[in-house]
């Protein structure tokens, strides 16, 4: 019997639902950052504006709280990138990422060539009890410096960086606050050892249930470990296949949600990173490859998605008071009155307390 075909507009409904994106769940913060597999926190506060844009009546201390019990940390984990997850999470996904950080590091233009003869494991038999308690980057490079004078001491704190399970600490992501990035080793920061062997297969039946229906290529990319299609297929008997409109074979749990294609979708402004556009090989699940492209040349720094009616039609940036909305496409009047809305009320959130919110939108040309 052929699997059934999803059509773009289905997939999208499918991971709007698990991403908490066709509603606003009454989840709380620490069960929505579970079952999300963690938020992109690349910028620190990232993650407050992507659980404010998913959950109803969310309370930004609730998560600076979290922060402050380790209840939640912020670590590299999937794709190499700073992430916000579950301390139980950490201790799971830290070391199944390991191959992605040891790629990384062999690819790094700078300190690969400068740790070729180091001694990698007295560096880091010296960097563990130091980092037991925190430490700033640069206290951190000058101890390496110190102990190891004849190397190149960021390219040592680097290596540190990717082979420790090291936590970004509080202050650093508190709502309201900045510090500077301050390591701790993950083990003694929440007080229980990295998972010896975590389960990929758990693992990857987690993002089908946050990101999912999936092609093999999507999970690779959210993940940047090899050797899924071996996962996928082990998996295969507890899960459901379909085809998208190219053919290509998807994964899913039985049970997750798959929504009507025709679903209402409300509208969203969504962070810089947000893991619902960074965790598929094909996002066209979410708009078309000309889109995308023509909102890469969007000018200026990296500026937060905004989606209607589901897709990504545009990106968000505030400044001295007003939101700018740039989209790619013409968009409807009733479309724009319910970004406008939506644009506002994340303002107000965000911190402006002006009494009305100067929300523009910039036409393509």
């Amino acid at each position: 019997m052929d699997a059934p075909t999803l059509s773009p507009r289905a997939l999208n409904r499918a991971t709007l639902a698990r991403q908490l994106l066709l509603t606003r769940s009454t989840t709380p913060p620490l069960d929505a950052v579970e079952r999300l597999v963690g938020l992109q926190a690349q910028i620190p506060l990232n993650p407050y504006l992507a659980l404010w844009s998913r959950l109803d009546a969310f309370c930004p201390d609730t998560l600076s709280q979290l922060l402050l019990d380790r209840r939640v940390v912020r670590i590299v984990v999937m794709r190499a990138t700073i992430h916000l997850v579950t301390a139980d999470d950490c201790l799971t996904l830290r070391p199944l990422a390991q191959p992605a950080l040891d790629a990384e590091l062999r690819r790094h233009r700078e300190f690969a060539p400068a740790l070729r003869d180091v001694d990698v494991n007295a560096v880091l038999a010296f960097a563990r009890p130091l980092l037991a308690r925190p430490h700033t980057g640069p206290q951190l490079r000058a101890a390496l410096a110190e102990r190891f004078p004849e190397h190149h001491a960021a390219a040592l704190a680097y290596a540190c960086r990717n082979f420790l399970a090291l936590v970004q600490v509080p202050p650093r992501g508190v709502w309201g606050r900045s510090a500077q990035v301050t390591y701790a080793t993950a083990e003694t920061w929440i007080g229980r050892p990295l998972e010896a062997n975590p389960s990929i297969d758990q693992t990857v039946l987690r993002y089908l249930a946050a990101f999912g229906p999936a092609t093999v290529a999507d999970v690779a990319t959210w993940s940047r470990l090899t050797r899924l299609g071996e996962v996928l297929d082990r998996l295969r008997p507890q899960l459901r296949t379909f085809r998208d409109d190219q053919g290509r074979e998807l994964f899913d749990l039985p049970g997750a949600p798959r929504p009507d294609p025709g679903a209402e979708a409300p509208p969203r402004l969504l962070p810089e990173y947000d893991n619902i556009l960074l965790s598929h090989a094909d996002r066209s699940r979410f708009a078309p490859e000309e889109t995308r492209k023509r909102l890469a040349m969007t000018p200026g720094n990296v500026h937060g998605a905004v989606l209607s009616d589901g897709a990504l039609v545009g990106s968000w940036a505030r400044a001295e008071g007003t939101l700018t909305i740039r989209h790619a496409e013409p968009l409807r009047a009733q479309a724009q009155e319910a970004l406008a809305a939506e644009g506002a009320a994340a303002m107000r959130f965000l911190g402006d307390h002006a009494p009305a919110v100067d929300v523009r939108f910039v036409a393509p040309k």
